[in-house]
């Protein structure tokens, strides 16, 4: 995780409004502005209006091009599909 760019290594660092937070979530990567903090802790509505995502949009989302719906892969399809899916996060 990274707060205004800067690595942070304790889950007890203290941001404030204005702070910029960089995560992974699953295989993606989220940036999120810190707009204020919430007094209490409340329902997701609540907490979607403490913050802007800042995450870039997914134009196109790669495709295994050897399946291409065409019924039930093949044991090589799932196998070149699973190595695709485990590039770590940079």
């Amino acid at each position: 995780m990274r707060v205004n760019s800067l690595k942070v290594h304790k889950p007890a660092a203290t941001v404030g409004p204005g702070d910029v937070l960089t995560f992974a979530q699953g295989r993606d990567v989220r940036v999120v502005r810190v707009v204020a903090i919430g007094d209490r802790r409340g329902p997701a509505p609540e907490a979607q209006q403490l913050y802007d995502d800042l995450t870039p949009v997914k134009e196109t989302v790669p495709q295994n091009p050897s399946y291409e719906g065409k019924g039930r892969p093949t044991g090589k399809d799932r196998r070149a599909l699973g190595s695709f899916r485990r590039r770590p996060l940079e």
